[in-house]
């Protein structure tokens, strides 16, 4: 007999535009959000090898009617440092509105650096402070180039501390962008590596709505459909950056990845994977599928019923079982597929995997699983993980 079902409550303020074209419009959203200058943070160099975000700069730069100041973030993870950076520019310049061209590093940047700018702080002493998060006298305009994270629509950021190999993660509502435009084309320069690794961090994302202890129908719904149209196409697009469906697929799937995460969360294969970034210091969608495999087949004995509608919407033919397993399988597939590397790949050692695992459980998202983590459990992860030789 089936449960009532748990009270929810969802608030997910963000204004989306989804579609080919739809960066074209970003000098009016500009004006719509209320200001005409403009801070705009990008990935440095974007523009000698995406000719989409290319244009874009031009766009901004040519409008008379804009004032704009140009951020360019290094290559790499987000850093306490870089963070600090931008908010001396952003505060610097005087700009009612923050604009955020790039995948989810620059993103998370940006809504980091905008938080602190408003409270006048360093993002250090941010992690200080009690973590007040004021409503944002700025908006903040999100156009994702890569099809990853969803930071476009979510409440969250992740910064890297250099100094301390670890990962900050920050989350609240007032971190959201107030308008997301999601424009395929800025995501077709992605190369293949990329494009695999950002791909299967939206897809985890997706599936780890499905698993979470705080997952609602309506974050389901969404996680469903985007695990749908991301199992068809990730292998695609990487194989083919100009496969327009692909990308599109992945785009869309990417941000109500996004979506689901903030009406549910992330689980076990984040706390993993921001342990191995922490210390090894590489992109993070390529660490949460170092561990995706090792953390669903360990959830498949609490939420059996959850990963086989996982694996329904993966495609998979029903083979009898009922027990998850088809989900991890299918899984461990599509890694094979793309080729995706394995711990070992990232230089992890057999004498880092104690370390690993007592990152992994000080992480938040740990806590979301359906069922608490032992400390055995984490490392036998680490370890399933680390006696792969290949996909």
């Amino acid at each position: 007999m089936s449960q009532p079902i748990t009270a929810f409550a969802n608030h997910l303020p963000v204004r989306i535009r989804f579609g080919e074209g739809v960066a074209d419009t970003l000098n009016d959203v500009v004006r719509e959000a209320g200001d005409t200058r403009a801070f705009v943070m990008l990935d440095e160099g974007i523009e000698q090898f995406n000719p989409a975000a290319a244009a874009l700069v031009g766009q901004l730069t040519n409008d008379a009617g804009l004032e704009t100041t140009f951020f360019h973030k290094p290559a790499g993870e987000p850093s306490i440092e870089i963070v600090d950076d931008a908010i001396a520019t952003l505060a610097a310049s005087g700009a009612g509105v923050v604009v955020a061209i790039g995948g989810g590093s620059v993103i998370d940047t940006a809504k980091a650096a905008r938080l602190c700018a408003e409270l006048g702080v360093d993002f250090r002493g941010f992690l200080a402070s009690d973590r007040t998060y004021p409503t944002p006298s700025r908006s903040l305009i999100a156009l994702p180039t890569s099809a990853g994270t969803g930071s476009e629509v979510s409440g969250g950021a992740v910064i890297s501390d250099l100094q301390n190999n670890t990962k900050s993660g920050i989350a609240n509502p007032s971190l959201r962008p107030q308008y997301a435009l999601v424009d395929p084309r800025l995501t077709y320069s992605m190369p293949p590596s990329m494009t695999a690794n950002t791909g299967i961090d939206a897809l985890a994302q997706a599936i780890a709505g499905m698993v979470a202890k705080v997952r609602t129908p309506i974050g389901d719904a969404i996680a469903l459909e985007a695990i749908r149209m991301m199992g068809r196409s990730l292998a695609r697009a990487t194989k083919d950056g100009s496969d327009a469906a692909a990308r599109a697929d992945m785009a869309c799937g990417s941000t109500m990845a996004g979506l689901t995460m903030n009406i549910s969360d992330c689980t076990a294969e984040h706390s993993l994977g921001q342990a191995i970034g922490g210390v090894k210091h590489v992109p993070h969608g390529l660490t949460i599928g170092l561990v995706l495999a090792e953390t669903l087949e360990r959830e498949a004995a609490h939420v059996p019923d959850q990963l086989e509608r996982v694996a329904d919407a993966l495609g998979v033919p029903q083979d009898g079982t009922s027990d998850g397993s088809r989900c991890v399988r299918a899984i461990r597939q599509i890694l094979a597929d793309l080729r995706f590397p394995v711990l070992r790949d990232v230089g992890v050692t057999e004498d880092e995997l104690d370390l690993l695992t007592d990152l992994a459980l000080q992480d938040f998202f740990v806590t979301m699983s359906p069922v608490a983590w032992t400390r055995d459990e984490v490392h036998a992860a680490f370890r399933a993980a680390y006696d792969l030789e290949t996909r």
